[in-house]
């Protein structure tokens, strides 16, 4: 049996002499909306479709009145909220410095996201809105302000974005956590949070 060196010494030998430019890969967005209320409301359809909810503001109402109407039954008077976002105020500030395991108390997470994608509902989070990235993942909801501008028609957009390239860590959240692995029970927040809510921020 030849050896991995002798392998690779033979690849490297018959490497051909030529490049060729990389193919052209369409974005495959052409049905998409090209309009910014059409992309949201396919963005909501998927985005209720995979578990999250979408919490419109009512006339003039302030964004943390939207939050606590929209997470009522969620939310109490000892409730534990960790915003990152200045239009909502919370009651647990979230350092740099934290460790993830100090954020096991969190009951809310409220985080800008970075943009939106409509092909699958997701949110996109870069450590700039996380400041400690396991807070999207261990708090027990989830409340996320996204401009509708900046809502991408699929991953193929999403990944041509020089936010995501230059941040250095990127996550997407596609509703809340989720299982139906035993007995094929759906179970919501398994792995993670049990809610996650978006709020338009314009």
């Amino acid at each position: 049996m030849r050896g991995r060196n002798d392998i690779l010494a033979d690849i490297r030998a018959n490497k051909p002499k030529f490049t060729a430019p990389a193919p052209a890969v369409p974005n495959y967005d052409d049905h998409y909306p090209s309009d910014t209320a059409g992309l949201q409301a396919r963005f909501i359809e998927v985005l209720e479709k995979m578990g999250g909810a979408w919490a419109e503001p009512e006339a003039d109402e302030p964004l943390e009145a939207t939050m606590r109407r929209a997470l009522a039954d969620k939310l109490d008077a000892n409730s534990l909220i960790a915003s990152n976002a200045r239009e909502i105020k919370g009651n647990r500030r979230v350092h740099a410095d934290d460790t993830p395991a100090s954020l096991h108390d969190v009951d809310v997470a409220v985080l800008r996201a970075r943009f939106g994608v409509a092909e699958t509902g997701t949110v996109c989070f870069t450590e700039a809105e996380l400041t400690v990235n396991a807070v999207a993942y261990l708090a027990q909801h989830l409340v996320v302000l996204l401009d509708p501008a900046t809502i991408e028609t699929n991953l193929h957009r999403a990944y041509q974005r020089d936010d995501y390239k230059t941040a250095r860590y990127t996550v997407f959240h596609t509703g809340p956590s989720a299982t139906a692995d035993i007995e094929g029970v759906l179970v919501r927040g398994a792995q993670g949070v049990r809610s996650l809510t978006v709020i338009p921020v314009r």
